[in-house]
């Protein structure tokens, strides 16, 4: 049976830029790389670049990644001093920038979690909510 999320993989077309982008903006660590790709970690997240034909989501599909609170405002002028792009506004619990890595893959820096996602949709439910 499934048990958990093994590794996330994304197409990118600059290796060199993106092994970059990952390591020296998004601070993941690099571990080894290839002609092709590279593996890096955050956490406890094994992070795969794939050089591929890139072909950014369209909808609201993105991948969050976990920040502190503490560490946010920091991030969000880094992210900001690079001139990484943003691509929504947060409007829900927490603290979210929601920006984008050099071939336009929505990324999102968030400092919460599902339980206080939840505890949040007590007081501000969202249109149709049912809890299960």
């Amino acid at each position: 049976m499934l048990r958990g999320l093994n590794h996330i993989t994304i197409a990118v077309s600059d290796l060199e830029r993106s092994l970059e982008f990952y390591t020296e903006v998004a601070s993941m660590k690099a571990h080894v790389r290839w002609d092709n790709g590279a593996y890096l970690s955050l956490g406890d997240v094994w992070f795969c670049l794939s050089c591929d034909k890139v072909v950014p989501s369209q909808d609201y599909s993105h991948i969050a990644l976990d920040i502190t609170e503490e560490d946010f405002a920091q991030f969000t002028e880094k992210l900001r001093n690079v001139g990484v792009t943003e691509w929504k506004q947060n409007s829900s619990e927490g603290h979210s920038i929601y920006f984008l890595d050099p071939d336009g893959n929505k990324l999102e820096a968030h400092s919460g979690n599902l339980q206080s996602r939840l505890v949040s949709l007590k007081s501000k439910p969202y249109a149709g909510l049912v809890w299960l």
